[in-house]
C-alpha cells in the first residue's frame, strides 16, 4: 500500500499542480505571442504547398503558444520541490517513503528532463523571438540541435560507462551481452530514434496522448522491476503530461514544442536503459518510431526512386490526414495503438 501511495499520489500531485499553473502560464503565453510567426508550410517544396495547405491550418501555427511543454517539466519540478518541502517540514517514514530523488535511480533521468528541455526551450524562443532565418527552423538549426543531442548523448552514454557501470544490452529472453565502449554509441544511437520522432507533435493532443502512455507503461514496468523512484517519476510525469493534455484536446491552447518533445524523448532514453528495456521500446514506444520511421521511408524513397513518394505526406498522421482522416480521429486512433502498444511491452517485459 505504501508502495503504490509513494507512486500514485505524486502522480496526483503534479497533475493538480500542472492544472493549477496552466492558466497563469497560458497568460504569459498570450501576451507575448509565444507562437511560430512563420509558417512551416514556407519550407515546404514548391510541388506540395498546395496539398499540405490542405491539411494544415497556418493560421493555428502562427497564432497558438508553441511552449506548452513547460507546463510538462515545471509541474515536475514543483511537485518534487512540495514533497522535499513537506518531508522536510514534516520528516517521518511516510514522508521519507514519498521523496522518490535517488542517486541511484532518479537523479540522472531528472537533470537529463532538465537539460534536455532547457535545449528545446532555446529552441522554441529562436523561432519564436528570433529573427530572419532563425524563426523559420532553417537547415543549420536542425544540425545544431543535432549536435546539441550528440553532445547530450555521449555525456549521458559516458556517465552510465564509467560512473554508473553499465556496459551489457539486455536482450529479452536472451540474458546480458557485453557492448563495452560500443554501449556510448549504442546509447547515442537509441537517444537520437527517439528525438527523431519529435515530430509526432503535429496534432492538437496527439503527442500528449501517445507519451502519457508510454510514461505510464515505464511507472509499471519500474514498478514490478521494484525500481520504485523511476516508478513514481515516471508517474510524476505522466501527471504533467495529462495536465498538459487536458489543455491540449483540440482545439489546442498550445503546443508542446522541442521544450517537451526534447525533454521527454531523451529522458525517455535514459529511462529505459535504466530498467533493462531499450529494445522493448519500439513495442511501447511504437507510435514514436512509426513516425520517425515514416519519415525516413518517405524521405530514402524520394532520394533513390526518382522523387516518388511512399506516403502522400510524411510524417504519418500527416499521410492519414492527407487521405481525408479528420484531425481528431487521427489523434484518438493513435492514442488507442499507443495504449495497446504500451500494454503489449509491459506484458512482455515480464515475460522472463
Amino acid at each position: 500500500m505504501t508502495n503504490a501511495l509513494k507512486i500514485f499520489l505524486p502522480a496526483i500531485v503534479s497533475f493538480i499542480v500542472g492544472i493549477i499553473l496552466t492558466p497563469l502560464a497560458t497568460h504569459y503565453f498570450y501576451k507575448y505571442k509565444m507562437w511560430r510567426h512563420t509558417s512551416r508550410s514556407k519550407n515546404i517544396a514548391t510541388s506540395e504547398i498546395g496539398g499540405f495547405a490542405k491539411i494544415h491550418d497556418d493560421k493555428a501555427e502562427i497564432s497558438t503558444p508553441r511552449t506548452g511543454g513547460m507546463i510538462i517539466w515545471i509541474s515536475v519540478i514543483l511537485t518534487i520541490a512540495i514533497i522535499w518541502i513537506i518531508d522536510t517540514i514534516f520528516s517521518n517514514k511516510l514522508t521519507n517513503k514519498l521523496y522518490f530523488i535517488s542517486r541511484n535511480q532518479t537523479l540522472l533521468p531528472f537533470f537529463t528532463l532538465i537539460l534536455a528541455s532547457l535545449v528545446g526551450l532555446g529552441d522554441d524562443f529562436l523561432q519564436i523571438f528570433g529573427r530572419g532565418k532563425w524563426s523559420s527552423d532553417p537547415i543549420v538549426l536542425r544540425y545544431i540541435k543535432v549536435g546539441i543531442i550528440l553532445l547530450l548523448g555521449t555525456i549521458i552514454g559516458y556517465w552510465f560507462y564509467i560512473k554508473l557501470g553499465v556496459s551489457d544490452l539486455y536482450i529479452p529472453w536472451y540474458g546480458f551481452v557485453h557492448l563495452g565502449y560500443l554501449f556510448i554509441p549504442f546509447f547515442i544511437f537509441i537517444m537520437l530514434s527517439l528525438w527523431s520522432s519529435s515530430v509526432i507533435d503535429g496534432i492538437d493532443g496527439l503527442s500528449g496522448g501517445v507519451l502519457a502512455s508510454i510514461f505510464m507503461s515505464y511507472t509499471l514496468i519500474a514498478y514490478f522491476n521494484n525500481q520504485l523512484d523511476i516508478a513514481a517519476f515516471c508517474a510524476v510525469i505522466t501527471g504533467g503530461i495529462m495536465a498538459f493534455l487536458w489543455f491540449n484536446i483540440p482545439p489546442a491552447r498550445f503546443y508542446m514544442g522541442e521544450s517537451g518533445m526534447i525533454g521527454l524523448t531523451v529522458t525517455l532514453s535514459v529511462i529505459a536503459f535504466m530498467t533493462n528495456t531499450v529494445l522493448l521500446l519500439p513495442i511501447i514506444a511504437f507510435p514514436l518510431f512509426i513516425t520517425s520511421l515514416s519519415n525516413v521511408i518517405q524521405m530514402t524513397s524520394r532520394k533513390f526512386r526518382n522523387g516518388k513518394k511512399v506516403f502522400l505526406f510524411a510524417p504519418l498522421h500527416h499521410h492519414f490526414e492527407a487521405l481525408g482522416w479528420p484531425k481528431y480521429k487521427v489523434t484518438m486512433r493513435y492514442w488507442i495503438v499507443g495504449i495497446m502498444t504500451s500494454i503489449l511491452g509491459v506484458i512482455i517485459s515480464f515475460i522472463d
